[in-house]
């Protein structure tokens, strides 16, 4: 494939980011265009759920990088502007407001969408992006009475860890009989539970949510078993889906996300990186798409390197961690909540110890609670193959 002449990012986050300052670093001298919907120039969206939320940094804190560097990469940088459509067979890329830009290579980095429950309503959050997190952080500054969390996934357990931190009341309700059962299996999804009911949360599982009351601003959570729980403030985390719409029509093919080759090319000179692309990754035998901090700066040079040529596929091994009160959860690898589970190291009771998970006979996973040297070094096994009883019986 012959090098593109200029290089289009859509999508001004994490991934986006990387795949700029990746072209430049590899000596791509022509145009480079950044395309985002949000007028932020890119930021770090990790501590929205954490220390911006709980009002310790302020919102300057959490940029990528500095604007003076962000220049350096001589960028045609367009904020505020949302790409609409794509035409793969004329080059054509289609922005609000009616402009058309003719392009050559194209990067996706579009990410993701909190999905929601119900019409807007005043008091109802999700948490996305920074002005997300500004207008809830206003809420919690208010002292509402109760908050309520709907979703125990990691975004919904940081944010109700954030707001009891803060001294809030906080009821969070999950429709899984454990949290994070689908990913982490029923046994880890309990501690997980018991963590938060140690800091006195109010936490209702295996219950969905029936609806919102209240004139005007949100006063209560209806939930599925016939109950209600009073609410000031409701923070709905039931998970993202990936910001494809645009491209229905492109001729790319999507399926939960932009499908991609291994080495992260949807077709000819169009790659996809981040939340957004599904790939099949050779490590673990089957496709995935990561909405991990980790893999959206990885994948977004190596796309960005596959665009410029290079063919070597994307195999890493997925890594992310939650802050939650005063542990911190990790886990390597990409796990079920069927694979086999045993804890190698520490203590469940205290909360502060790994888990290994096996699938096949070979480790595919480790989980960490207060554990990072052991997640590393248990990660370092996985990429080498590691047998699970080898894992297990390993001292690391």
């Amino acid at each position: 494939m012959s090098a593109p002449s200029s290089v289009t990012i859509v999508g001004a986050s994490l991934a986006g980011l990387r795949a700029a300052e990746t072209l430049r670093r590899d000596g791509f001298d022509g145009p480079v265009a950044l395309i985002g919907d949000e007028l932020h120039e890119p930021y770090d969206r990790p501590p929205l759920s954490k220390q911006v939320l709980a009002g310790n940094w302020a919102p300057d804190r959490i940029a990528l990088t500095p604007s003076d560097k962000l220049a350096d990469l001589d960028l045609d940088l367009r904020l505020g502007a949302r790409a609409t459509g794509f035409d793969l067979a004329d080059r054509t890329l289609r922005l609000a407001g009616g402009e058309t830009l003719e392009v050559d290579a194209v990067l996706i980095a579009t990410g993701a969408r909190c999905r929601t429950l119900g019409p807007p309503r005043e008091g109802v959050h999700v948490l996305r992006s920074l002005d997300d997190c500004l207008a809830l952080r206003a809420d919690f500054d208010a002292a509402p009475d109760r908050v309520v969390v709907v979703g125990a996934g990691f975004i919904g357990a940081e944010v109700a860890a954030t707001a009891r931190t803060r001294g809030l009341d906080v009821a969070m309700v999950e429709a899984l009989d454990a949290p994070l059962s689908r990913v982490l299996g029923p046994e880890m999804g309990e501690v997980c539970a018991a963590v938060h009911r140690d800091h006195g949360i109010d936490l209702r599982t295996g219950v969905g949510v029936e609806g919102f009351d209240g004139a005007g601003r949100v006063e209560r959570v209806r939930l599925t078993d016939g109950s209600a729980i009073d609410a000031s403030v409701v923070v709905v985390g039931i998970g993202v889906v990936p910001n494809t719409e645009w491209l229905e029509g492109s001729g790319l093919a999507l399926d939960n996300g932009v499908v991609c080759d291994a080495a992260g090319l949807a077709a000819p000179g169009v790659a996809a990186a981040g939340d957004v692309a599904r790939w099949p990754n050779r490590r673990f035998g089957y496709s995935m798409r990561v909405e991990h901090w980790d893999n959206a700066a990885a994948q977004g040079a190596h796309s960005a390197r596959a665009l410029l040529g290079a063919d070597d596929p994307y195999e890493p091994v997925p890594w992310f961690w939650s802050d939650q009160y005063d542990r911190k959860i990790q886990l390597a690898g990409h796990v079920r909540p069927d694979d086999e589970v045993k804890v190698v190291t520490g203590s469940v009771a205290e909360r502060r110890f790994a888990a290994l998970y096996g699938r096949g006979g070979r480790l595919v996973g480790a989980l960490g609670f207060n554990r990072p040297r052991h997640v590393m070094r248990y990660r370092a096994m996985i990429e080498q193959g590691a047998a699970f009883e080898e894992a297990v019986a390993a001292e690391v």
